[in-house]
């Protein structure tokens, strides 16, 4: 049937979208009686076009600048992954975890400054951040996304890029009886060890009873997947250093970590500044994924002016992990390099040579964690009158990140062969090339049990919500809406370690039969570009292409055999040591309780100028918060140097308690103004005050230490309850022309004045007051005469201090003494407020064309993002830079007809500022500009009615993501994943 066409007001729109939201199936045009003074029309509601065709009357019909994404149909959305089809919204870009999408970014805002929001409800999350991660929930019980970019009184706070409301299914907007059955195998290239193909299973079940009053609704998914990744890391990251700064300690200008004068090929000058890598490392993961969701609503509808929704949320995902890696870290002896040109200068090609051999170090880890939360909600509304509309909404959500592993949470074994003769790594090219001495002549009888880390962490978080909302409609024109809030958030986060520090190995080579080190090869694994080192004519390097993949849990239970003597009892459950422990009271414990308050008030006004229909909305909103954080920490009183990088402090088995308070309150005014200045061409302006509130690590108190410091000092971190919200007067406009049906074209332009700014300020403190074994008199010495290797520096006090205090020539441990050893000073990471601002603005344009009946249609955005302070890598200090700020694009190009569904979906995303710190200090970390390409397509069975054939693929050209710090041949880390690829049926009756 050929459609009417006809020009759609903002009247049509909203009529478009209440029968859209009421029913997905196609609802075609029927002609209007002869006595009709005007036709309407129903949009035909199916596909890919009745949902971009819904998206664009959400946007149209909004009373601020609002874009969506709407399902296709009940229980299809138009990605398998919701941060995926989020991604396809102008000015929104995603970070995607082992291939798949996971937290969201908009307006070059990061993850933790966009509020997410489940049916308008703030909910749970268990990472320490703000940020949802939408790897948790099937996009199969979500009918529909909105992003909020402009603000309103009437939201909540906390989104400064955006409010993103996930909207789930109900069962009185279909009316009637409806099921769907969904069937998916998964193909993921990229593991190595696990399935082949996985299963993916979702289900929907949705009816009324007595005639449209009562609606049940069942749904539930069930996915599995296998996938794995080839990595390649620069450990903890790159030490910078202003190019003066050598290692001649005995020359006065000595840092661990600097550089000699000499020996250097283009080295960096006094006006520049230099970073050097800490390690290179090959790890190769595997991951199993099980997520599980469901959802029941019941809704009763007794009459017309009340409606009471009830509701449960679960989400449930497992994942298990493995990984082998090899590794050889730079002692940071005399070194051999070859540079970039300044001013940020960095090593083309980095090399030590060691006179007495190093390791080489294979670890293997094999660990689990579970993420689940639940959320129950009620929801009343309720039509007091022709002018007074009352709403309840009522919820207790939680969510728990806990171990699910008999090996815990996270945990690395390592192993080490003692037979490195020097070290270099290239780092011209994309993949840090590592080349080590005798590294490919190691045997397994070479290999000897080191230094093990079991660890459990939980981290629970529970929110209760309670809003009361209302509408008041003037018998005039104009409304007011009004609204109050109470909402508090509970995160209580624990952790403890079992750590052997026995870096410089244990037992004998040749305690293990060949058979536990099976040999492979490293660089067929990768396809990133790797350099040759032909920038270093003259040396000869030895590529390492070697690893013994080892089975952890095979390797732990023989280890645990040997090395636990008679009668011991050590730390963890199975007092060995060789294990995690869940006695959370002998570590960190950290509770933190945000109690706000809030209240708004917002009068809308609609009316015409001259003929042309507007509205404005002018609000004002209040927000109190409290913060009360208590902390548990453990304390220390004693310091060994044990292995040439590793000091390990000595835990005194007490903790340290402490309370912190903070709280702060904002009055948020709002406006927004929206008219429609000639046919079918809308114009937006918005003004508005948000507040960012900072991240859940930020504002927990007590101060964490690393339990193994080295010879540039110890590090630790410190939360701060204090903490004020990042701050931002935005300013947004836009024009909108929708100029045919399924079709606009659209300009935007907004700023954001940040103020408040929360940055790390890194404070030296002597906390615990510990003697430090590397800075000392015996120290002092060994320094002078034998130079700075650190192997050299430890011979000669064993050597010539055998029988001093603190050195234990028979364990190899040295350790301070008090009264002799300066105190170890440690670099407190602490967050605080500053006094920066910052101005964020940019420029979105995007388009929807659909090419009359063809089938054809097309959609594509670009956003510009620019901001006002840049991170300047020349600075060797933290700085007041608003991380994830980059620009973005995507294009979508489909074909839908007679049943057949087909889409190809690019998606780009410029460099951006990803974090301020390495775990090295204040040294920025960059991820690369990254695109990928996903297709999907469906058929409609002809023979079959509602049964529906799909294929997808994600990441087809085999896109890898890097990391770099000050400069982009400062690797930091290379992640290969693979394409992913999923064959499914889809059954509706």
């Amino acid at each position: 049937m050929k459609l009417h066409t006809f020009r759609k007001t903002r009247l049509a729109t909203s009529l478009s979208l209440i029968l859209g939201m009421g029913a997905s199936m196609p609802v075609l045009a029927q002609e209007a009686p002869a006595s009709s003074p005007s036709e309407i029309e129903i949009i035909a509601v199916t596909g890919i076009r009745g949902s971009l065709t819904k998206s664009m009357d959400v946007k149209r019909g909004s009373t601020g600048i609002v874009d969506a994404i709407s399902a296709e149909d009940i229980g299809k959305f138009p990605d398998t992954n919701l941060a995926e089809s989020l991604q396809r919204i102008s000015g929104v870009s995603i970070d995607r975890v082992n291939g798949e999408g996971s937290k969201v970014s908009v307006r070059g805002f990061g993850a933790d400054y966009n509020l997410v929001t489940l049916n308008g409800r703030q909910m749970p999350v268990t990472t320490g951040s703000r940020s949802f991660d939408f790897a948790n929930i099937a996009s199969d019980l979500i009918s529909g996304v909105e992003v909020h970019k402009t603000s309103f009184a009437s939201d909540p706070t906390g989104g400064i890029g955006s409010t993103i409301n996930i909207q789930t299914l109900r069962p009185l907007a279909y009316g009637s009886t409806k099921a769907i059955i969904n069937v998916a195998a998964v193909n993921d290239s990229s593991t190595e060890e696990g399935s082949s193909v996985t299963p993916e299973l979702s289900g929907i079940y949705s009816t009324t009873f007595d005639d449209n009053k009562f609606g049940v609704l069942v749904s539930a998914s069930y996915q599995e997947r296998d996938s794995g990744n080839q990595q390649a890391n620069v450990g903890t990251g790159w030490r910078s250093f202003p190019g003066t700064t050598d290692n001649d300690f005995a020359g006065g200008t000595g840092d661990w970590g600097g550089v000699p004068q000499d020996n250097q090929v283009n080295r960096p000058g006094p006006d520049d500044v230099y970073s050097v890598p800490q390690t290179t490392i090959y790890k190769f993961e595997e991951q199993q994924r099980t997520r599980t969701n469901g959802q029941l609503v019941l809704q009763y509808a007794p009459t017309d002016a009340v409606k009471a929704t009830l509701d449960y949320t679960y989400m449930r995902n497992d994942i298990d992990t493995q990984y082998n890696d090899v590794s050889a870290w730079f002692t940071f002896a005399p070194s051999q390099n070859v540079w970039t040109d300044g001013p940020v200068s960095s090593p083309l090609i980095y090399s030590e040579t060691y006179d007495t051999p190093a390791d080489l170090s294979m670890a293997a880890g094999d660990y689990g964690v579970r993420n689940e939360s639940g959320s129950l909600g009620f929801n009343i509304e309720w039509q007091a009158s022709s002018a007074l509309k009352l709403t309840f909404d009522a919820h207790q959500s939680s969510a728990e990140y806990k171990p699910n592993h008999e090996f815990g949470s996270n945990n690395s074994l390592s192993t080490a062969a003692f037979i490195r003769t020097s070290a270099a790594t290239d780092f011209s090219r994309d993949l840090p090339l590592l080349a080590v001495g005798g590294g490919n002549s190691v045997q397994p009888s070479d290999m000897v049990v080191t230094g093990s880390v079991f660890g459990n962490a939980t981290n629970k978080s529970d929110i209760d919500q309670y809003q009361l909302t209302g509408e008041y409609v003037f018998e005039e024109k104009g409304s007011i809406d009004f609204g109050i809030a109470l909402n508090n958030v509970d995160n209580h986060s624990k952790s403890v370690n079992v750590q052997r520090n026995d870096w410089g190995g244990v037992g004998q080579a040749g305690d293990f039969d060949e058979s536990f080190f099976p040999a492979d090869t490293i660089h067929d694994k990768f396809t990133a570009n790797k350099g040759d080192f032909s920038l270093a004519p003259g040396q000869t390097f030895e590529v390492l292409d070697r690893i013994f993949m080892w089975d952890f849990a095979k390797l732990r239970d023989r280890a645990e055999t040997l090395y636990t003597p008679a009668g011991y009892v050590g730390a963890g459950d199975c007092g060995t040591d060789f294990c995690p422990s869940t006695d959370y009271a002998s570590d960190v414990d950290r509770y933190t309780e945000e109690k706000s308050q809030s209240a708004f008030i917002q009068y809308n006004y609609e009316s015409d100028f001259n003929g042309r229909q507007y509205d404005v909305h002018v609000g004002m909103r209040y927000e109190k918060t409290d913060v009360t954080s208590t902390s548990a920490v453990a304390s220390y009183d004693g310091a060994n140097w044990i292995a040439e990088t590793e000091i390990e402090l000595q835990a005194t088995g007490l903790r340290n308690f402490q309370t912190q308070k903070g709280d702060y309150d904002y009055f948020l005014p709002s406006i927004n103004f929206n008219i429609e200045v000639i046919n079918d061409v809308m114009l937006r302006a918005a003004y508005s005050e948000t507040i960012g509130r900072p991240d859940y690590v930020s504002i927990q108190g007590g101060t964490v230490v690393n339990t193994l410091a080295n010879r540039g000092g110890g590090g630790g971190s410190s939360g701060n309850p204090g903490l004020l919200p990042l701050e931002s007067k935005n300013i947004d406009f836009s024009a909108e022309w929708y100029y045919a049906p399924s079709s606009y074209a659209s300009i935007g332009y907004f700023r954001k004045d940040t103020s408040n700014f929360i940055s790390n300020t890194v404070v030296e403190s002597t906390i615990y007051n510990i003697p430090n074994p590397v800075d000392g008199e015996k120290y002092a010495e060994a320094i002078a005469a034998v130079g700075s290797d650190a192997l050299a520096i430890r011979n000669y006090i064993f050597a010539n201090y055998p029988n001093a205090p603190g050195v234990d020539v028979a364990n190899g441990v040295i350790s301070g003494v008090a009264g002799e050893d300066n105190d170890l000073v440690f670099k407190i990471n602490t967050p605080s407020n500053s006094n920066a601002s910052e101005v964020i603005d940019g420029w979105e344009f995007a388009i929807q064309h659909v090419f009359g009946e063809s089938g054809v249609g097309v959609l594509a955005n670009y956003t510009l993002v620019n901001s006002e302070n840049e991170y300047n890598n020349f600075i060797l200090a933290d700085q007041p830079a608003i991380l994830g700020i980059s620009d973005t694009a995507n294009a979508v190009l489909f074909y839908e007809k007679d049943g057949f569904q087909a889409r190809i979906a690019y998606n780009w995303r410029d460099e951006f500022l990803s974090s301020r710190g390495q775990e090295t200090g204040a040294n920025p970390q960059y991820t690369e500009a990254y695109s990928q390409i996903d297709v999907s397509a469906s058929y409609d069975l002809p023979m079959v009615e509602g049964l529906s054939l799909y294929v997808e693929a994600l990441n087809i050209t085999d896109e890898y993501k890097r990391v770099h710090g000050r400069a982009k041949d400062q690797v930091l880390s290379l992640v290969e994943a693979g394409p992913r690829y999923s064959i499914g049926a889809r059954y509706t009756f």
